[in-house]
């Protein structure tokens, strides 16, 4: 059972994220001021440095959360799949229509305020690529026991920074960009299951 102090300091953490991922998308890390965010949790701005320690640390805390927002998600949609292409397929869909709607997410990849957030998702984004690719890698596992870990860690990573590319250059709806992936990734699945 965890103790008291350790739900008010989670409590405490999650506030502090909540008030940062809501100003984020109209400010952009640029116009992020820890002020700001002590007066949206209702705390004082030490409290925020002692929790995050600097802006940077704290930006890249509300980037890992959404993350594993989607991460949630995309597990729900393997859950449902009934093959590993299906689930590569409901997953690729519900990435880019969930960004998409995600106010952080939308801000980054279109709004000038959002733009410095953007590297959070490309240059800066090994953190959100590996918990992804992780996640995509064991579940692409459970469904075919065939493929070997390297092949998919290799399948996973390819299927997140595809999914990506699509996001940030929306050329296509997310369904013509999962039915791209999976068309791309079948005779490689095909090749790596033994």
């Amino acid at each position: 059972m965890t103790s008291f102090t350790d739900r008010t300091k989670a409590s405490l953490r999650e506030a502090l994220l909540d008030a940062a991922a809501d100003l984020l998308p109209e400010a952009g890390y640029a116009g992020l001021r820890m002020a700001d965010v002590a007066a949206g949790a209702g705390v004082s701005r030490q409290t925020v440095y002692n929790e995050f320690g600097n802006k940077a640390a704290l930006t890249q805390a509300v980037a890992l959360r959404t993350a594993s927002e989607f991460l949630d998600g995309i597990r729900q949609r393997f859950e449902t799949a009934d093959g590993l292409l299906a689930g590569i397929h409901h997953a690729v869909v519900y990435t880019i229509e969930h960004a998409r709607e995600n106010r952080l997410v939308a801000a980054a990849l279109g709004t000038e305020a959002g733009e410095d957030l953007l590297p959070l998702l490309t240059t800066k984004g090994e953190p959100i690529l590996t918990a992804a690719a992780a996640l995509a890698a064991e579940q692409y596992r459970e469904f075919e026991p065939g493929l070997s870990a390297e092949s998919a860690a290799l399948l996973a990573e390819t299927v997140v920074r595809l999914s990506l590319s699509h996001l940030v250059l929306p050329t296509h709806s997310a369904t013509e960009a999962a039915d791209s992936v999976t068309a791309v990734l079948a005779p490689a699945i095909r090749r790596f299951v033994h």
